[in-house]
């Protein structure tokens, strides 16, 4: 079977095309999807025009559909949204927000948006606002503002603000991002890691004086540099004692006996 197919559509497929469209799809596409579900067929020219009507009437519904998407896509600029979440203690969510999460609360506000119209650039995990595209055509980009807060009061830093890092201006995504007390603490600590780790100069200063303290040790001490030898001459002094003892004189001999 070829990689690619041509196939006539007989129902309006979305990012595809109308009813009457001659397109060419992969194989798998349309083996999987647009064949079991009866959205087309192989082409054939009696067949496209028996649904030469069912296309025109697919046409002013797609003009429809596009003035509507228009209006809807100039209506969203700048919307806000607000999604409250549960998290720890450094805002950090424990589920991540999804396009369905994004498309309710457009819904609710009376938007009428689908989770496929949602597209989320990077993920948002944690209390902080951020911007989001809505893509309702190949033309018609809207961006809404999503703010994401916490349930409930999160812990603070030493200047009063909360422990997590504060969000951007709109717009600017992950990058333009300020840095708050967790980033600045972080940054921190690497720092000090990249200087020897915390306390190296401490511990180095500790070491310096250790060595000084061995060098100055007195003489004689174990360590220390060792007293000095007596000299040859204070040695040489015993061997003139045994001089001195042989030198007396001989005592006289006993005369002899008559």
């Amino acid at each position: 079977m070829p990689a690619n197919v041509e196939l006539l559509l007989i129902e309006n497929v979305d990012s595809l095309g109308i009813v009457g469209d001659v397109v060419r799809v992969r194989s798998g596409y349309a083996r999987n999807f647009l064949l079991p579900r009866n959205l087309a067929t192989k082409p054939d020219k009696d067949l496209i025009a028996k649904l030469a009507g069912k296309r025109a009437d697919a046409e002013k519904l797609v003009a429809a559909q596009r003035k509507d998407r228009e209006s809807l896509s100039n209506k969203l600029q700048g919307v806000e949204i607000e999604l409250v979440r549960s998290c720890n203690d450094m805002g950090i969510l424990y589920g991540a927000i999804t396009q369905q999460d994004i498309a309710t609360a457009l819904n609710a506000k009376g938007f009428k948006v689908g989770p496929r119209d949602v597209r989320l650039t990077q993920s948002i995990k944690r209390v902080e606002n951020a911007d989001v595209h809505v893509k309702l055509d190949k033309d018609l980009d809207a961006i809404v503002k999503v703010h994401v807060k916490a349930d409930r009061e999160l812990p603070k830093d030493r200047d009063g603000g909360e422990v997590i890092a504060a969000s951007s201006g709109f717009g600017q995504g992950a990058e333009g991002r300020k840095k708050g007390a967790l980033d600045m603490a972080i940054e921190e600590v690497q720092k000090g890691s990249a200087k020897g780790g915390w306390g190296g100069g401490e511990k180095k200063a500790a070491a310096e004086d250790t060595g000084d303290k061995k060098s100055k040790k007195p003489a004689g001490d174990k360590g220390g540099e060792k007293a000095p030898k007596a000299d040859a001459g204070e040695k040489a002094e015993k061997p003139a004692k045994a001089e001195a003892k042989a030198e007396k004189p001989a005592k006289a001999d006993k005369p002899a006996k008559k």
